[in-house]
């Protein structure tokens, strides 16, 4: 009995079922909530009462007339790409810097990394003791040396700003991660050939270190577009989507208009655009890099 269950678990139909459990827990916590969202979406339902109407496309087609729903989008945008490029700018930077062999490299690697393990929400309220107008940390320490307070969160241009480059610090550790990675897997011989013929520095990463770097690349700032276009808990603790709606994101405005203001099927419709907008930039960004490590392959 116990043979034949073995040639059963090692048959092609035995390895099908370990997929099994995977696929379950996909359906109930993947597959059925994004379809009970996009159903929703067709509807008016306020997200507590049993009553509700079916709409049709009315929440679909109100956002593009709502002046805070493409505010939040642009946020977006700007959180998403604006995070990525400074995180990898950032990470490529620490990478190289924290490759080299100095004393206490190791203690540099875990300070930067450190604040990757601290939750978004702590993040965003640590930085809102900083940067608050009364009693913030900054805005003391100018103080001391006779300047004005500024607001610093006042301003919806410079608040959005402001939060991109505090979500790129957080997770700036991650794509340094990533690109020591990188940069330990390159062939020393590469690189000492590569001297040997006269190459400086900036003339060895370029020709040599980046092209290799390609799909660490990659994957670093996949990760960070994906992050920041979904950025939430760091918007709500630091400005709650204000000064008004001016830094919303897309993911901050469905608690907005689902908690805030009971409008789930308006929620319900933004969560889906969102959804689709991670996923095509996601794809369109996956193939221009894609064609990048092909070119350099």
């Amino acid at each position: 009995m116990r043979k034949r269950m073995a040639i059963f678990i090692n048959s092609d139909k035995g390895l099908s079922l370990m997929y099994v459990p995977a696929l379950c827990l996909f359906l109930l916590f993947v597959a059925y909530p994004l379809l009970s969202g996009i159903h929703i979406s067709f509807t008016n339902w306020n997200g507590y009462s049993q009553k509700y109407a079916y709409i049709g496309l009315e929440n679909y087609s109100k956002l593009f007339t709502d002046v805070r729903f493409k505010k939040a989008l642009l946020n977006t945008l700007v959180y998403g790409f604006g995070s990525a490029i400074l995180q990898n700018l950032f990470g490529v930077m620490y990478a190289l810097l924290l490759n080299m062999k100095f004393r206490s490299r190791m203690l540099a690697r875990t300070i930067i990394y450190m604040p990757v393990i601290v939750a978004q929400l702590i993040m965003g309220y640590i930085w809102y003791f900083l940067v608050q107008y009364d009693g913030g940390a900054i805005n003391d320490a100018l103080s001391v040396f006779g300047f004005e307070p500024i607001d610093w969160m006042a301003d919806g241009t410079r608040a959005v700003w402001i939060i991109t480059g505090i979500n790129a610090f957080q997770y700036v550790g991650t794509s340094m991660i990533i690109y020591l990675a990188g940069i330990q897997g390159i062939p020393q011989s590469l690189l000492e050939a590569s001297t040997i013929d006269g190459a400086h520095a900036w003339s060895r990463f370029r020709h040599i270190t980046l092209p290799l770097l390609i799909p660490a690349i990659t994957t670093s700032f996949m990760l960070n577009l994906i992050g920041g276009l979904e950025l939430f808990a760091i918007v709500i603790s630091l400005t709650s989507g204000g000064p008004g709606f001016e830094t919303h994101s897309m993911s901050s405005m469905i608690n907005y208009f689902y908690f805030e203001n009971q409008n789930a099927g308006y929620a319900a419709a933004i969560g889906f655009v969102t959804f689709a907008l991670v996923i095509t930039l996601s794809y369109v960004m996956l193939k221009i890099f894609r064609k990048r490590e092909v070119e350099y392959g």
